[in-house]
């Protein structure tokens, strides 16, 4: 029990609510465009409820073993960083909790099994898998680089919402697409928010980062105009595919938990970052997600 709990910890499992959410908005517009409504007695049809227990369970094996894969292969490359910065030298590698090596064959083990996973989904999706695998994995080299780095971790969650209406459809739609948007601005924004912790060590270790270039003032209004682009995004959505009011409540809560995470962080006052980061960002993420979900069954 301890070894699982400690390689829930390398992969910070609790992060998963950052991108499940929006995978399963376009596990249900692909749903509703592959059965032309979200009627609510779906499920009683057999082969529907066949068809969405199966490919629903695929799909969240598929989020669970890529993100596991993404940070367990991040850790497992930047150990040598993490174990110079205080903010980081806790952590399972630099602490010894998991070796390096254990940590790379656990990254090979999710890897594989989402490989299988997107087999047993769907042709479309098993030919995009190593795409998808080279997008997640090759984040953890890019802060060595470039300060875009936020955006290629925003670009790797924002695979969800489309991989989820591919799993379903076999066909790529610009509506999740714009849900897709949505999560490389998010994502992007408050990792920048979340990197302010680290400006002095990533330049005394020659990592890039936007904070660490642009300093932390105003690498918050980078943020903020990426979480304004976020917002639009998803207003564009909701208008492009004519939801209804629980929508758009959950664009009031969405956007609502982007104001509040800026109005906490300051270039001076870093105290709240975790607080703007997991809570903040979690409750967007997962109040939002369910609300459009009910909207698309109860209009």
């Amino acid at each position: 029990m301890a070894t699982v709990k400690n390689y829930l910890s390398l992969v910070k499992f609790s992060h998963t609510v950052f991108a499940l959410p929006f995978a399963l908005i376009g596990f249900t517009l692909g749903l509703r465009a592959l059965f032309g409504g979200m009627d609510r007695d779906l499920l009683t049809d057999g082969f529907a409820f066949w068809f969405i227990t199966r490919q629903l369970f695929w799909v969240i094996i598929c989020m669970v073993t890529a993100r596991s894969a993404a940070m367990a292969f991040n850790r497992y490359l930047d150990r040598h960083f993490d174990s110079k910065n205080p903010r980081t030298a806790v952590r399972e590698i630099p602490s010894g909790v998991i070796t390096a090596k254990s940590a790379l064959a656990f990254t090979i083990i999710s890897c594989v099994l989402f490989v299988v996973a997107c087999y047993f989904i769907n042709a479309i999706c098993f030919y995009l898998s190593p795409v998808a695998l080279f997008v997640i994995l090759f984040y953890s080299y890019t802060k060595r680089f470039t300060a875009l780095c936020h955006l290629v971790l925003g670009l790797g969650l924002s695979l969800a919402p489309i991989g989820a209406y591919l799993a379903v459809t076999g066909e790529f739609a610009w509506l999740p697409l714009l849900f897709s948007f949505a999560v490389i601005c998010w994502v992007s924004g408050f990792d920048i928010i979340y990197a302010l912790q680290d400006v002095e060590f990533d330049r005394s270790q020659q990592l890039y980062s936007i904070p660490g270039v642009l300093g932390k003032s105003r690498a918050l209004r980078v943020s903020e105009l990426l979480h304004l682009l976020s917002a639009g995004f998803v207003v564009a959505a909701g208008l492009y595919g004519h939801f209804h009011w629980l929508y758009w409540v959950g664009i009031i809560v969405f956007i609502g938990m982007l104001i509040y995470q800026h109005s906490i962080v300051k270039p001076d006052d870093l105290s709240k970052v975790n607080i703007a980061f997991m809570t903040a960002n979690g409750i967007a993420s997962v109040v939002f997600g369910i609300l459009v979900i009910a909207d698309m069954f109860v209009n």
